[in-house]
């Protein structure tokens, strides 16, 4: 006799599956197993959100302050030297960012899409897996490396990358 997972086991194991991933999902499941209610302010009803942080950049700095200037005398030497302070302190050269996008909904992620995915990524050179229908980690991967190469550092098809690899109509202005 085989025994079933529990749905408690299949919840649990696709929530550490999706603590992989750099990108958290909010509306939609789509390539993340991970699905949250929330989306930005002024999201179209209907629609299913990704969100990507980036982290601030922190850097140390040290400067030099000059508290004294140099005590020069009548004819051009130097009396006394002048006297510095060094000030060591961490400056924030980039904010940390978040990044909403809109994504592909769940129900929309089929293995038939999937396969198209897979196979406009293969065409780009993103993708060197079978085609399977099946949001694998290759498959992740290549969206990922994708996307970095547009800018979005998610794992999350997003819609506009849907609609830059032709597998998403764009709408039109009526």
């Amino acid at each position: 006799m085989t025994s079933r997972p529990t749905f408690a086991v299949l919840a649990a194991t696709l929530a550490v599956a999706g603590c992989a991933d750099t990108s958290a999902v909010t509306s939609a499941s789509n390539i993340d197993p991970i699905s949250l209610a929330t989306a930005p302010p002024g999201a179209a009803p209907g629609t299913c959100w990704g969100k990507s942080v980036s982290p601030a950049v922190i850097e140390t700095v040290t400067r030099k302050i000059l508290l004294q200037p140099a005590q020069i005398s009548s004819d051009g030497r130097v009396q006394t030297p002048p006297i510095y302070k060094t000030e060591t302190r961490q400056e924030v050269v980039q904010p940390r960012r978040e990044t909403w996008y809109e994504v592909i909904c769940e129900d929309d992620v089929t293995p038939d899409f999937i396969a198209s995915v897979q196979r406009a990524l293969e065409a780009r050179g993103y993708y060197r897996g079978p085609i399977t229908g099946e949001i694998d980690p290759a498959t992740r991967a290549a969206i990922g490396r994708y996307q970095s190469a547009e800018g979005l550092e998610s794992k999350a098809l997003s819609i506009a990358a849907a609609r830059k690899l032709g597998l998403v109509a764009v709408a039109r202005d009526t």
